[in-house]
C-alpha cells in the first residue's frame, strides 16, 4: 500500500526557511518520480520541484535557487528544502510518487504535470508572512 506523508510546514516570515519532509511507503523510490505541488487557494496545483530514480531534478523557473529537492532512499523520505521564502511561497504543499516512469527524461515538462503522478501526500501548510 503506498502511502505518503508530509510535515515540516509552518508560518515564517519573508526571507525565512522550512524544509519539508515527506516519509513514503509501500514502493521503492527507484522505481518513481518523486516531486513536490504546491496549491494556494484560488489557484491550481503546480509543480515546485521533481526528482527521479538517478538523483536527476528539476525545477519551476519560481523557485530555483531557492528550493532544493533531495532524496533518503534509504529512510524512504523525501526532502523539499527552501530558502529566501516570499510571501507568493505561501500554500499548502504536497508530495506525490509517479510509479509509471522513473526518470524525469520520459516527460515533455521540466517539471512533471500533476496529472502524471497516482499517489498524493495529504499536504502541509507553509505561510509566508510579516
Amino acid at each position: 500500500q503506498v502511502q505518503l506523508l508530509e510535515s515540516g510546514g509552518g508560518a515564517v516570515p519573508p526571507g525565512g526557511s522550512l524544509t519539508l519532509s515527506c516519509a513514503t511507503s509501500g514502493f521503492h523510490h527507484s522505481s518513481a518520480v518523486m516531486a513536490w505541488f504546491r496549491q494556494a487557494p484560488g489557484r491550481r496545483r503546480a509543480g515546485v520541484a521533481a526528482i527521479d530514480r538517478d538523483g536527476c531534478t528539476s525545477y519551476a523557473n519560481a523557485v530555483e535557487g531557492r528550493f532544493t529537492i533531495t532524496k533518503d532512499d534509504v529512510k524512504n523520505i523525501l526532502y523539499l528544502q527552501m530558502t529566501d521564502l516570499k510571501v507568493e511561497d505561501s500554500a499548502m504543499y504536497y508530495c506525490a510518487a509517479d510509479l509509471i516512469r522513473n526518470l524525469l527524461s520520459y516527460y515533455s515538462d521540466p517539471v512533471p504535470d500533476k496529472i502524471n503522478f497516482e499517489y498524493w501526500g495529504q499536504g502541509t501548510q507553509v505561510t509566508v508572512s510579516s
